[in-house]
């Protein structure tokens, strides 16, 4: 037993069962978990490469896409300006988005490959659409790559937030001034553009590009060096190759570290998943939440405000399970999950059927990597690895889950 509550054995046969069932297998080019807990960076674990092609191993100090683990980030963007009274959860979010005021809901059309612009019927939203709904992703909005319905299809077709769209946030928020919603705000969950819509609103409200907010409030001041919507020339060696599942098992390149589109600043700069990152500078970001919102000495957020994220904010404490379409796309399995500021939250721990603590919140990215904070166990992991569209993702993901919390001598809650 340790002073963090953690057995040392028990770290080690997570290492061992991760990098066996995952790494040796050729499922995962190369794998890097942190635990954090008590005050203390109690674990780092690595196996693998961050580049199979170069044959370079793994390393602490790898910087990968962390993809949709970029939206708690966003979310804490967006509530350090709520702290100073610039925008509030409640508010209708064509109080800041005029050009959205009259947004519709999808009644009927489909969206032409032709034409400049979907040609849709709409009817009207039962309410407007609130800041809230698009912090918990009921706001009506979609993803194109969702495959699901005819909005998304016109999403698709206009490459609705795509990394290379002229004009950035700006041009992003115009093109969905021209779409239906899916569903009236408030009635059901959709994973969605609402993060990147977020990351708008920080950029309107500070004056500041969305990068360069992130930049001077955030990552300068929790010391995240190495997290930024690209990586520069001086850090590629670092950088590691993301992979996606072949046919017939194994993985193959997706995107090429010596050839990757994250080589340069994008144009569009996505709240949702556009950031890169490392296990260092993340957990940064976690112990500041873990902490009350400060680090180092450095405020953040308040504690009041850091506690909201522990709570979930779905309509009626639903939970997704109650309120996702079918087929849609998660980081997160549905039961016993709610969804806080930007991620999910553990509201009942049974039906989620794994170790875990209520108020835990977390999610993950596209290719594969993970994150979550247990305030009431004094907690923090942070999981890193790259390959996008792993049919494993949620296993590998339940195993860590289940490793971590079996590695416990002592319980807090």
């Amino acid at each position: 037993m340790t002073q963090s509550g953690l057995s040392a054995d028990r770290l080690a046969r997570l290492d061992h069962i991760m990098a066996s069932k995952y790494v040796e297998t050729g499922r995962l080019p190369g794998i890097l978990t942190q635990i954090y807990r008590r005050g203390t960076l109690v674990h780092t674990g690595m196996a693998g490469h961050i580049d199979l092609e170069r044959r370079k191993p793994m390393r602490e100090d790898a910087i990968f896409r962390i993809y949709s683990m970029s939206k708690p980030i966003t979310a804490v963007a967006l509530m350090m300006l709520l702290e100073q009274g610039l925008i509030g959860l409640d508010d209708d979010v064509a109080t800041h988005i005029p050009s959205w005021k009259n947004l519709g809901v999808y009644a009927t059309g489909v969206a032409s490959l032709v034409a400049s612009a979907p040609s849709f019927i709409t009817t009207p939203p039962i309410r407007p659409m609130k800041v809230v709904d698009l912090v918990t992703h009921t706001s009506g909005l979609t993803y194109g790559f969702m495959n699901r319905t005819s909005v998304d299809a016109a999403y698709r077709h206009l490459g609705v937030a795509a990394l290379t769209t002229e004009g950035g946030l700006d041009a992003m928020i115009q093109q969905l001034s021209t779409l239906p919603l899916e569903f009236s705000p408030g009635t059901q969950w959709n994973y969605s553009v609402s993060i990147d819509v977020m990351g708008y609103l920080v950029q309107k409200l500070s004056g500041m590009t969305f990068g360069e907010y992130l930049r001077t409030h955030l990552f300068q001041p929790l010391g995240m060096t190495d997290t930024a919507f690209w990586c520069p020339p001086e850090k590629q060696d670092r950088f590691t190759s993301c992979y996606q599942p072949k046919e017939g098992g194994g993985i193959k390149l997706q995107d090429d570290a010596g050839n990757s589109t994250y080589a340069r600043p994008p144009n569009l700069e996505s709240g949702g998943g556009g950031l890169v990152s490392t296990a260092h500078d993340y957990m940064r970001f976690c112990r500041m939440m873990l902490n009350g919102g400060t680090l180092d000495g450095v405020q953040i957020l308040s504690p009041k405000t850091v506690a909201l994220f522990s709570l979930n904010h779905l309509p009626g404490n639903r939970e997704l399970a109650d309120m996702a379409p079918p087929g849609n796309f998660s980081e997160s399995g549905y039961s016993g999950v709610g969804f806080s500021i930007g991620c999910g939250v553990n509201i009942d721990v049974a039906k989620t059927r794994l170790p875990g603590t209520t108020g835990e919140f977390f999610w993950g990215g596209a290719a594969s990597t993970a994150f979550w904070i247990d305030p009431r166990e004094d907690l923090a992991v942070v999981f890193m690895t790259q390959v996008i569209g792993s049919d494993v993702r949620l296993t590998l993901r339940r195993d860590l889950r289940t490793l971590v919390y079996a590695a416990m001598t002592e319980s807090f809650a």
